[in-house]
């Protein structure tokens, strides 16, 4: 989950928008208050996403009013610290710092000592996060050493690639409770198999370039980095099909404060980002303050 997870901001009402953008600004600050500058830097949507779907079947979210190094001048309406926002922070690290041992494996050169120099900088964080939360600290771990031997083997399946990612995902979920657990795997696993794909469609013609392995193309003896009218429609039925699962398990979840905002991106977020995706359109959004939408679409309502 890194920047492909997100809203399709014109069909919130301007309340749910004023809600996500108060959620995103509080994960900010408990990635800052945990983790100092190191941990505001790796803030991105896709884990505001987990923190509302960690926060359950909540009937509100208190607020405070605060400044931040990125608007010091005016005091913005944030969540206050919460045991969901806590989680998607510590989470956050995590996996921040494992993508960023996994990208050192991977590459060569002056990529690889970016990596390096990444992983340093978020290590002192990434150790605080992982003390905090051991078990899925370890879950990640293992996941990605059995994707990263997937990988180097060239395995042309992208569902056992795609597995490993997905379960690390859907691990997440022991965070929640005991009513929401089952339901809030399923969709995490499927979210997490939707990026993994997505990303890796992506990434062909830079993939092609580096001579790097890429899932996809090695699914479809894709040899030039172009992918084929049937290899689209073919990732097209994959993926839809996990939307459509990972809808189903959502329904499964208790209802609470932050349903309108996650279900926006489930059923509106999440399949523009693949149709985009797939017509080579998407451009994954960038951290920064939610912007809001100029105009709403025609059967959008808007509430002050």
């Amino acid at each position: 989950m890194f920047g492909y997870v997100t809203p399709e901001l014109p069909e919130l009402k301007v309340r749910e928008y004023q809600r996500f953008r108060a959620l995103y600004c509080g994960l900010c600050h408990e990635l800052g208050r945990r983790y100092g500058l190191r941990g505001r830097m790796i803030l991105n949507y896709d884990f505001v996403f987990l923190a509302a779907l960690l926060s359950g079947g909540e009937e509100t979210c208190a607020y405070c009013m605060r400044r931040c190094p990125v608007h010091p001048l005016r005091r913005r309406c944030v969540c206050a610290a919460s045991p969901a926002l806590g989680a998607a922070a510590d989470m956050s690290v995590i996996l921040t710092y494992r993508k960023l041992e996994d990208g050192a494996e991977d590459s060569r050169g002056l990529k690889r000592l970016g990596y390096r120099l990444a992983g340093a900088f978020l290590r002192r964080a990434y150790q605080k996060a992982a003390s905090a939360r051991p078990a899925f600290d370890g879950t990640v771990r293992r996941e990605l050493a059995a994707l990263y031997e997937l990988e180097k083997a060239g395995c042309e399946s992208l569902d056992a690639t795609a597995d490993k990612f997905a379960a690390l995902l859907a691990s997440a979920a022991e965070e929640a409770g005991e009513d929401a657990r089952r339901p809030l795997h399923e969709l995490l696993y499927h979210v997490g198999r939707i990026v993994y794909i997505a990303d890796a469609w992506a990434d062909l013609g830079e993939d092609f370039r580096k001579g790097e392995y890429n899932p996809v193309a090695a699914r479809f003896a894709l040899t030039d980095g172009r992918p084929t009218e049937e290899a689209r429609e073919a990732v097209l039925a994959t993926l839809m099909g996990s939307d459509r699962l990972a809808a189903a398990a959502f329904e499964l979840l208790p209802a609470g404060y932050w349903t309108p905002v996650t279900e926006n991106i489930v059923y509106l977020g999440i399949p523009k980002m693949i149709r985009e995706v797939l017509d080579g359109t998407y451009r994954v959004r960038k951290p920064g303050l939610p912007k809001e939408p100029e105009r709403l679409t025609g059967g959008t309502e808007s509430e002050p």
